[in-house]
């Protein structure tokens, strides 16, 4: 028996998501592609009720939610991205100069002066015993990639450095709850039919931020 817990959003597309480069406190707003993405999302969300609706601080979580219909949700710090310290504004390829073979999962910006996969960890845990002290489910909670990644890995009882293999787009939805019982992830990287060409928003050109 399938029980539904946890219902997560990765924010739509910003600037920076489609040139790849990370982006943790910096308060960037949806392109007019990330904002066809939220709307897009609305059909999807309205086949469930959701007992909270959470958000990350930043913009474009917000956005997201509101263009979904939750301008109203509660803001909760703890979803906020992953803080990569002097890798903000960087890409892979830009880190690997100084710290080649790096990952957010193993890594972290914890080298830079930001979180480590450890603190990001413990952050992701307080959430996860928080959605399961609630007694109304589902939760619905706007955020961003690399913490809604480490979120599931975390939530599956596995060490962050999973969230590696959990890749989440820009605008997509993860089912997180039990199977008989178990956490379980019941469905992931879920996004509409109608896939939006990134590449024509009138962003700065680049590769499409799996990370």
């Amino acid at each position: 028996m399938e029980e539904l817990d946890l219902i997560v959003v990765r924010h739509g597309a910003t600037p920076w998501s489609v040139s790849g480069q990370h982006t943790s406190h910096t308060d960037l707003g949806l392109t007019a592609a990330g904002r066809i993405e939220a709307e897009r999302l609305q059909p999807w969300l309205a086949q469930w009720s959701p007992a909270a609706v959470w958000t990350s601080p930043l913009r474009r979580a917000r956005e997201t939610a509101a263009i979904c219909g939750y301008a109203e949700a509660e803001v909760v710090p703890e979803l906020q991205e992953w803080d990569y310290g002097d890798y903000e504004g960087l890409t892979t390829p830009e880190i690997h100069l100084d710290s080649p073979g790096w990952t957010v999962f193993v890594g972290g910006g914890a080298g830079a002066g930001g979180e480590s996969p450890m603190a990001v960890a413990k952050r992701v845990d307080q959430l996860i015993t928080r959605i399961r002290d609630q007694d109304c489910k589902p939760v619905l909670a706007f955020a961003h990639g690399h913490v809604l990644r480490s979120l599931a890995a975390r939530w599956l009882g596995h060490d962050i450095r999973l969230g590696a293999r959990l890749g989440l787009d820009s605008g997509a939805i993860g089912l997180l709850g039990r199977l008989h019982g178990e956490a379980a992830l019941l469905a992931w990287n879920l996004r509409s039919p109608k896939i939006i060409n990134l590449a024509n928003d009138p962003a700065p050109t680049g590769v499409i931020n799996r990370s």
